[in-house]
């Protein structure tokens, strides 16, 4: 695994505007995480818990919600950076995602992070990233699009 970025000022974030950050080790989605988010959302949907049923569908297997693998983008992005100095990072927006390809279970994914837009708002940072899921193996992402992150740095 390569080191983490350092992000502790608007400057930092500044460094990588308009290039890619990172990309995040490789997580494997098992059926037990797809229960538990299908658990805590109550979206249990027979292609995504109903695995012999899945198994005879188009996909050959049970598949990822698309929500839960939108729902690792915090985690996969702290395997990218790391964010010193900021009083408070708020979720400010998701813009343009589109999902791709489906994940089917047992798949390998990661975060492709880079920096589309950058604006200093009277001391706050706020930064456009762009999150693309690679799927192992898969031509398409699972995902791609841009989250909006407000960083408060002191």
């Amino acid at each position: 695994m390569t080191e983490k970025i350092i992000i502790a000022s608007h400057a930092d974030v500044e460094k990588y505007n308009g290039k890619e950050v990172g990309r995040s080790p490789w997580t494997i989605i098992t059926q037990e995480t797809i229960n538990s988010f299908a658990d805590a959302t109550n979206d249990h949907q027979w292609i995504h818990i109903d695995e012999k049923r899945a198994a005879a569908s188009p996909f050959g297997s049970t598949i990822a919600h698309g929500f839960l693998t939108v729902s690792l983008l915090p985690s996969l992005l702290d395997e990218i950076i790391e964010v010193r100095n900021s009083e408070m990072t708020v979720n400010y927006a998701v813009e343009n995602l589109r999902f791709g390809t489906p994940v089917l279970v047992n798949s390998e994914v990661r975060l492709i992070l880079s920096v589309n837009e950058l604006r200093n708002l009277r001391g706050i940072t706020r930064v456009s990233l762009g999150v693309e899921m690679e799927i192992k193996g898969e031509r398409r992402p699972a995902y791609k699009g841009n989250i909006i992150l407000l960083y408060h740095f002191k």
